[in-house]
């Protein structure tokens, strides 16, 4: 069983303002540099691989956390929201009204217009994940909710209908066991990015 540890990149600007990101890419914020800073690896991450999506709010997380550059691996990117791009859920509820609702309902399928669903990230992250299962070494990687959200999903079983299994954190470390082929097992969610942490 190989261990993997999914972390949320730090709050920018857009998080704030409670702004979809997907691909676009937009920094920390001076708040979410200072919060990054007084976050602490776990015991059990020291030493390990890094790696982190390309985009910049997840590269300075992790060169800020584990104080060296991560390598980069495009398919850990924010799942694509296209259109809806810098829109609030709010706005976009408002604008689409009950199919927006509709689409939300879908769970694993949701899809924001003209871009990708959580049931595609999936597929786009479990060639990563087999890889890694392959070559035997824990990794720590700087992600995004939507990866999380859907590497969750495929190691719960869960159709990302109703309420998720958790609160995913900020703060904290998700940590998964890969079997032979890449499936993940959940080990702990919400592991504390803080200096208590084992």
């Amino acid at each position: 069983m190989t261990l993997v540890a999914l972390i949320r990149h730090g709050p920018t600007a857009w998080n704030e303002q409670r702004r979809t990101q997907g691909h676009r890419d937009i920094p920390l914020s001076e708040k979410g540099r200072a919060e990054v800073s007084r976050w602490r690896v776990p015991k059990m991450l020291e030493g390990v691989r890094v790696v982190a999506s390309p985009l910049s709010r997840a590269t300075e997380t992790a060169l800020l956390l584990f104080g060296r550059a991560p390598e980069i691996e495009p398919r850990l990117i924010e799942m694509n929201w296209s259109a809806w791009e810098g829109r609030t859920l709010a706005e976009l509820r408002v604008e689409h009204g009950s199919a927006f609702t509709a689409n939300e309902a879908r769970g694993l399928d949701f899809r924001p217009a003209g871009g990708e669903s959580p049931r595609e990230v999936r597929h786009r992250i479990a060639p990563w994940l087999a890889e890694v299962a392959r070559a035997g070494e824990p990794v720590a990687a700087v992600t995004h909710l939507g990866v999380i959200r859907a590497l969750t999903s495929l190691a719960l079983d869960w159709d990302m209908t109703g309420e998720p299994p958790c609160t995913f954190e900020r703060s904290a470390a998700h940590l998964f066991t890969l079997d032979a082929d890449g499936h993940p097992s959940v080990k702990e969610l919400n592991l504390p990015l803080s200096a208590a942490s084992p």
